[in-house]
């Protein structure tokens, strides 16, 4: 459960904007679109290395 603590006179406003940063933070929404839609394990790690592939690249050019 998120806490945000408001002060007597606070704003609104602020208020709202530290509990969707600490919603965002948690991770919710990320998780709710994985479940959405089942991922074989086989296409996650091929994901994974290819995004580990691109990275590397990204590097060696920047040297």
């Amino acid at each position: 459960m998120i806490i945000v603590p408001v002060k007597e006179g606070d704003n609104i406003e602020r208020a709202l904007k530290k509990f969707k940063r600490k919603y965002e933070k948690t991770g919710i929404i990320k998780e709710l679109r994985a479940r959405q839609a089942f991922q074989k394990p086989s296409v996650t790690n091929r994901k994974k290395m290819m995004k580990a592939v691109y990275v590397q690249q990204l590097r060696a050019k920047e040297d």
